[in-house]
């Protein structure tokens, strides 16, 4: 494949990565779980996609600056929210060959470790009423920290397997 098919081809992997986790984070919000100390983001399963391919890094980062459009904490959380997701790919992607049996376990939980910190700091200065503590910011974390656990360990881990069969990022094709 030439060089510019291999660019368009990535350019639309990361266009539909972004369209499906935009999609997938407003689904969320209509149950109420996109948004808040508690977040349950279907979307958040596809970070894993930064195992497979590059183009997933921006695709993450564009959807999220999408799906974070309707947030209540407005540009906040389009800026810092979408940073942490930024972070959580960049660093998947780089930690893609540690695995254990054969699962990038690393990479899966880099979401819930960047969301749990800084969309943790996120609600502590945002939402919370009255002085920022460490104790506030501690319950943040954890609260965002474990939404993101499940739906990253419950989706993303059959995501991963599923797409590792079907092979999709490995043909170049769309």
């Amino acid at each position: 494949m030439k060089k510019n098919q291999k660019q368009t081809v990535a350019l639309v992997h990361g266009a539909m990565i972004a369209a499906v986790y935009a999609a997938a984070t407003y689904l969320s919000a209509t149950f109420g779980v996109a948004y808040g100390n508690i977040q349950f983001r279907l979307s958040e399963a596809l970070t894993v996609l930064s195992v497979f391919t590059p183009a997933a890094v921006p695709g993450l980062t564009v959807g999220c600056i999408l799906g974070n459009l309707s947030s209540p904490m407005g540009i906040w959380d389009i800026l810092f929210g979408s940073a942490a997701t930024l972070l959580a790919a960049i660093t998947a992607r780089m930690l893609r060959k540690v695995t254990f049996r054969g699962l990038p376990l690393l990479s899966v939980l880099m979401p819930v470790i960047f969301n749990a910190l800084i969309v943790g700091a996120e609600i502590t200065f945002l939402l919370i009423e009255g002085e920022p503590t460490a104790a506030i910011f501690a319950i943040s974390a954890l609260e965002v920290g474990a939404g993101e656990l499940v739906v990253c360990l419950a989706g993303g881990i059959p995501l991963f397997y599923a797409v590792k069969k079907s092979k999709i990022f490995e043909r170049n094709t769309l």
